[in-house]
């Protein structure tokens, strides 16, 4: 159970933008990439997924450029990260696990996974109960 480069580079993305809400100025991929220190093309790639997700929206041309898709305060953290690579433990690892018919491995009896599901809703009260607004007030990302 970790965080992938996809959900780090997708919250920094994300925060960066933010940044420039209420300005309503949009950023491009090269400025997002020159600042985030990540390659035009997984920039790119990320932004795909975020605007799909619904969370930034984009426009083309001269003027154009990505922008929140609604204010900070109503993106949940949480929702980001299941959008960019779902959650550290679902019901699926077990079964993908297995060892045969070991009772353990496909029953809720199994004593490891009270663990992963305790995790998990502990994880989910903390992302779900925060905001992009909450990331940005808190000075976890550098000025621009």
């Amino acid at each position: 159970m970790k965080f992938n480069t996809q959900e780090e580079y997708g919250l920094r993305c994300l925060l960066r933008i933010a940044q420039f809400y209420e300005m309503e100025k949009t950023l491009t991929i090269p400025e997002i990439s020159r600042g985030e220190g990540i390659s035009e093309h997984v920039t790119a790639k990320i932004l795909r997924a975020l605007r799909l997700g619904g969370f930034i929206e984009s426009a083309r041309g001269h003027l154009g450029g990505y922008t929140l898709a609604r204010p900070p305060k109503d993106i949940l953290i949480g929702s980001v990260l299941k959008e960019l690579g779902g959650k550290l433990y679902d019901e699926s690892f077990c079964t993908s696990h297995s060892k045969g018919d070991l009772l353990c491995t496909i029953t809720s009896d199994c004593t490891v996974r009270s663990l992963w599901v305790l995790i998990q809703n502990s994880v989910d009260t903390v992302l779900d109960g925060m905001n992009l607004s909450d990331m940005m007030k808190k000075n976890i990302i550098l000025s621009a």
